[in-house]
């Protein structure tokens, strides 16, 4: 008859702790808070703590608390406009060598997150986050790819054995071959066109000019925005960062938003890095002379190293000018301890033309240094005559000079990086996929929490209003079967803020409607119950028969229903997009915590109440 299995009781009391537990870092608030981390060797320590605590003393500023946490200077602050003022403040007393960016930090206590039970990460439309606007560089996009196109024509006539002089690049994007004298033009011709059909060769004054379509040209432009956005996507990927928003906008620009992050400048920094990596021979020769005389060979060019001599400034390096190997064909790229230095490295894997390249240069250059060029990108902004001026500087160091010791292709291990942090972000940045071209911010906006205030305060009142009437209806027309379904629908609540806190999800204003929603499932299923059991009694049954009976009929008109939306909600998941996305992950969520509370929890309840009554004549529904 009316009948309850015992594991089933311990299985929602488990249900039911673990909610609360997973739910409960929701109810501790965010500390509005500026987040300081070192990049470019520079290091987070006591003196930039009271470096930190001078500047915003001076400001006028008094935080909560300074302190070091996870490599970063953390600065908590009492409120949003203490949090601006701070950021202004730190910013131009810290300089370049440090990314002093806003942030939310937690106040969930250890021991909660031990248990990897963190608060649930608010879209940007709640809780805000960071809007950045980039600028592509389409220049240097062109630049970047026809040095690459010079490269193979290079490679082309070798392979054919044509002798030439030069293969330099012009200023109208066309490429100029001067060939050796004797050297026939036709063979050559041959040579490029047949391993680059889309190049346009043509003699003039005695050398041959390799021009790019124009097609290709705006093919080139097109293909490395769309390399960018993909390459931040992966990015952003990396650093887990929930539901971004990543788009084009324009022939020249994206737009990147990020809602609900935890580390703003971690994301900033991998972001706006353009890092990567070129692997060069090293010339013979006397690099300071070539230093101090201004006569570098004609095949070289003049590096710095990132160690100091003793005069404490950089030591140059002579280093060729071709490219063994560049960042572009990379594969793969781990971080690791190297287990013979026992310093950080990185394991490189390169794909298969790189492979070749550097297996063919290994081969005939045992026993001689190759060197490892680290470039980045910064962007500056300068006030000038009182407007705001950017530009990106761009900085070129060796970070390893190496004697090879043996053949190696496409795997192969840097060493000689500075710190951990440096080698993890390194990898980080590799392994993702460069930039085929670099990107300013040109606007970068910190969407505050307050803004989003308003629309959490009403988001929240819609669902509760909504709770409200649901459980006043339910407790006025059912009576004790509508304080079981009440119970129910508050477990259904708790359960689907825990699922979301433990997967990460963010909630977005349609994630609100969607948890209405999910209370309306919860509602129907608990109805089609109730009404089920009704018309059981008024057909004679017995009320424990009519009870059991109800649920019996019930659940498979509840699954049904239930699933038919639940596929609903996924459809609205795997094609839609932003909004979309944000309402279907919590009304799938929502809708399988409905079923198990309609279903299973709230007859859990009816049963301990009714189960096991000797004499019980008439129900209360």
């Amino acid at each position: 008859m009316l009948e309850f299995p015992r594991w089933k009781y311990i299985l929602i009391l488990a249900v039911v702790l673990i909610s609360a537990l997973y739910a409960l870092p929701n109810i501790y608030p965010q500390d509005p808070s500026v987040q300081v981390t070192a990049s470019r060797g520079a290091t987070v320590d006591d003196a930039l703590r009271l470096k930190v605590e001078n500047t915003l003393k001076t400001a006028g500023i008094a935080p909560k608390s300074v302190a070091i946490e996870d490599s970063n200077l953390l600065v908590r602050l009492p409120a949003l406009d203490a949090q601006t003022k701070a950021a202004d403040a730190l910013r131009p007393a810290l300089g370049e060598n440090y990314v002093v960016a806003l942030n939310l930090a937690s106040t969930v206590p250890s021991w909660l997150d031990k248990l990897f039970a963190r608060p649930m990460l608010l879209g940007l439309d709640l809780q805000g986050g960071v809007h950045f606007l980039l600028q592509v560089d389409q220049k240097a996009a062109l630049d970047k790819r026809l040095d690459a196109y010079a490269e193979d024509v290079r490679v082309a006539l070798r392979d054919a054995r044509i002798g030439y002089e030069s293969v330099e690049r012009r200023n109208d994007n066309s490429i100029r071959v001067a060939l050796t004298q004797g050297g026939d033009p036709a063979k050559a011709r041959e040579a490029i066109g047949k391993s680059l059909a889309t190049l346009q060769v043509t003699l003039e004054d005695g050398a041959l000019v390799a021009r790019v379509p124009d097609a290709e040209l705006n093919q080139i432009v097109l293909s490395a925005i769309e390399q960018n956005v993909g390459t931040l996507r992966n990015r952003i990927n990396e650093i887990g960062v929930a539901e971004p928003i990543i788009q084009r906008q324009g022939t020249d620009r994206v737009v990147v938003q990020l809602p609900g992050v935890q580390d703003t400048a971690q994301a900033k920094r991998i972001i706006g890095a353009t890092a990567t990596l070129e692997y060069r021979a090293v010339v013979d020769g006397n690099a300071f002379d070539a230093v101090s005389t201004g006569k570098v060979p004609p095949d070289a060019r003049v590096y710095y190293r990132k160690e100091t001599g003793l005069d404490g400034k950089p030591m140059p390096v002579l280093l060729s000018k071709r490219v063994i190997a560049t960042g572009e064909q990379l594969v793969d790229a781990k971080y690791q301890i190297d287990p013979q230095s026992g310093t950080p490295s990185v394991q490189v894997t390169l794909n298969g033309p790189g492979g070749q390249r550097m297996f063919d240069f290994t081969s005939q250059n045992v026993g001689k240094p190759m060197a490892v060029v680290y470039i980045e990108r910064i962007p500056e902004t300068k006030i000038v005559d009182g407007k705001e001026v950017r530009s990106t500087r761009t900085v070129e160091q060796v970070i390893n000079v190496a004697t090879i010791q043996g053949v190696f292709g496409k795997n192969f291990q840097t060493t000689g990086l500075e710190s951990p942090r440096f080698a993890q972000d390194l990898a980080l940045q590799l392994r993702a996929g460069s930039l085929a071209a670099p990107m300013d911010f040109v606007e970068e906006r910190v969407v505050g929490p307050s803004l989003g205030k308003e629309n959490v305060e009403r988001g929240t009142q819609a669902v509760l209003y909504s709770f409200l009437f649901a459980l006043a209806f339910f407790l006025i027309y059912y009576r004790m079967f509508g304080v079981i379904t009440c119970l129910a629908l508050l477990l259904n609540l708790l359960m689907v803020i825990a699922v979301m806190s433990v997967f990460g999800a963010t909630m977005t204003l349609p994630g609100f409607a969607g948890l209405a929603l999910s209370v309306g499932m919860s509602v129907d299923a608990n109805v089609l119950i109730n009404e089920r059991i009704r018309e059981e009694l008024r057909a004679g049954m017995p009320p424990k028969t009519a009870i059991a009976t109800g649920y019996d009929k019930a659940s498979g008109t509840i699954f049904d229903s239930n699933m038919t939306a639940l596929l609903a909600g996924i459809a609205l998941f795997a094609f839609g997009t932003g909004p979309l996305k944000g309402f279907a992950v919590t009304m799938i969520v929502g809708i399988l915590t409905s079923v198990f509370t309609a279903v299973t929890v709230s007859r859990a309840l009816a049963t301990l109440l009714y189960g096991r009554r000797k004499k019980l004549k008439t129900l209360a529904i």
